[in-house]
C-alpha cells in the first residue's frame, strides 16, 4: 500500500547543479509550501466549536493518514453520530494494485486516524466494515471520557521517510511497543531484524522492483503521480512530492525529461540496497485473509504502528515490491513461513533524518 516510490538523485549533475534546477523553477516557493505543508500538519487550532465543526475536523485528522501513492483514494460522509469513510475509486491506481488491496489499506490508516482524534476529543469511534456498500467503513461515534494518547499527538509528526537511516537497533521495550501497536484482529506482525534475513527481503524487493520497472503501465502511472514542483504539489494537494525524496523542485516538464533518463532499474535497486542495510529491520504484516474487511484491519494496524513509531522518533517506509508484483508474493510467503496467508505490507524502519512532507486536499474536496 500505500507506495512512496521516487525519481533518483542523478538529476542534479545533469543540469549543473542543485542552484540551477531551482533556478528553473517558477512559481510556487520553498516558503510557500512550507507554509502549506506547516497548515496541513497540525494538531487542531483551539476549540472546534459545534459537532459538525469536530466532525470536520475529524475528517481532517483522517485525510493526514498515508495511502499508495498519496492518491487520497477516500471519501468521506458525515451524519449524526457518525463518520463514513468510502472508497474513492476515481483516484485507484490498477497497474501498481489491480485488486484495490492498497486502497483498502488506506481506508483503514484513515479510519484509525479519525479514531485517535474522535477519542482525544471525547469521543469513542466504533469501526464497522460495510461490503455491501461498497466497502464503506461506518465510525459511529459515542461520547465518552477524552483520552490524549501518544499516538494521537503523533500524527502530525507521521511520515513515509525515505531516506537512509542510522543502521542502529531499536530495544527490545522499542521492539514490543512497535510489535504490540501493529497487531490487530486477524492481523500479525513479523519483525524481521537479523541482518540475513534482511538481505533476503531485500533480495525480494530488488526482484519485484526490477518486473515492475520493466512495465510501461506502472512506471506511467507512478510518473502521473509524482509531484515534481512546489507549484504542482501546492496546486493538487495530493501525490508525491519529490522533495520528499531528497529531490530539487523543478517544471514538470524538466522533471519529467530527468524521470525518463535517470529512473532505472540498476539505480533504484542500489538505492533501496542503502536503504534495506540503513534499517533497524524490516517488519511485515500478514492477515489471515485476504478480503477487504481484512486490509482494512491491515491499514489500522499500520497506521498504529506508524504513529507508534513516530512517538518514539522512529521513522519508517514501504517496501511493498514483494507484496504487489503477484508472481512473487507467494515465495515471499513462503520465505516468512506464513503458509497460505498473504503478506500485506513490507515496512523498513529506523531512526533517520525528517523529511519535507506531502500535503493533502481540503475537507471540502474530500466530503462526499
Amino acid at each position: 500500500m500505500v507506495t512512496r516510490r521516487e525519481f533518483t538523485v542523478s538529476a542534479t549533475a545533469a543540469v549543473g547543479g542543485l542552484a540551477v534546477l531551482q533556478a528553473c523553477s517558477a512559481g510556487t516557493s520553498a516558503e510557500d509550501y512550507e507554509q502549506a505543508a506547516r497548515n496541513t500538519w497540525r494538531h487542531s487550532k483551539g476549540d472546534t466549536g459545534d459537532s459538525s465543526a469536530l466532525q470536520r475536523e475529524l475528517v481532517r485528522y483522517a485525510t493526514l493518514a498515508p495511502s499508495s501513492h498519496n492518491t487520497q483514494c477516500w471519501k468521506f460522509r458525515t451524519e449524526d453520530r457518525a463518520i463514513s469513510i468510502l472508497p474513492d475509486l476515481s483516484r485507484r491506481c490498477p497497474a501498481v494494485d489491480p485488486d484495490d488491496h492498497h486502497l483498502f489499506v488506506s481506508l483503514g490508516c484513515a479510519a484509525e486516524n479519525l479514531i485517535q482524534a474522535a477519542l482525544a476529543n471525547g469521543l469513542k469511534g466504533d469501526a464497522g466494515f460495510d461490503a455491501t456498500a461498497g466497502g464503506a467503513i461506518r465510525v459511529a461515534l459515542a461520547p465518552t471520557k477524552a483520552l490524549v494518547s501518544p499516538l494521537f499527538q503523533a500524527i502530525p509528526e507521521r511520515q513515509s521517510t525515505r531516506a537512509e537511516y542510522d543502521g542502529k537497533p531499536l530495544s527490545k521495550e522499542e521492539s514490543r511497543m512497535l510489535e504490540k501497536a501493529g497487531t490487530g484482529n486477524g492481523v500479525r506482525l513479523i519483525l524481521i531484524t537479523e541482518q540475513a534475513a534482511m538481505e533476503k527481503v531485500l533480495e525480494y524487493v530488488v526482484q519485484g522492483n526490477t518486473a515492475q520497472m520493466n512495465d510501461r503501465a506502472f512506471v506511467g502511472e507512478l510518473k502521473a503521480w509524482i509531484r515534481f514542483s512546489n507549484d504542482e504539489a501546492v496546486r493538487t494537494g495530493d501525490g508525491l512530492y519529490a522533495a520528499s525524496s531528497g529531490n530539487p523542485s523543478v517544471p514538470r516538464w524538466l522533471g519529467s525529461l530527468l524521470f525518463n533518463l535517470f529512473f532505472t532499474p540498476k539505480s533504484e535497486n542500489d538505492k533501496y540496497a542503502k536503504h534495506v542495510r540503513s534499517s533497524a529491520g524490516v517488519a511485515v504484516f500478514v492477515s489471515d485473509a485476504e478480503d477487504k474487511a481484512h486490509w482494512v484491519e491491515v491499514g489500522r494496524c499500520y497506521e498504529r504502528f506508524a504513529l507508534q513509531s513516530a512517538a518514539l522518533g522512529i521513522r519508517n517506509a514501504f517496501l511493498n515490491q514483494p507484496v504487489e508484483v503477484s508472481a512473487l508474493r507467494p515465495q515471499f510467503a513462503a520465505f516468512l513461513g506464513v503458509g497460505g496467508h498473504r503478506p500485506d505490507l513490507v515496512v523498513r524502519y529506523g531512526r533517520g533524518p525528517r523529511m519535507p512532507q506531502s500535503l493533502r486536499r481540503t475537507v471540502q474536496a474530500v466530503l462526499a
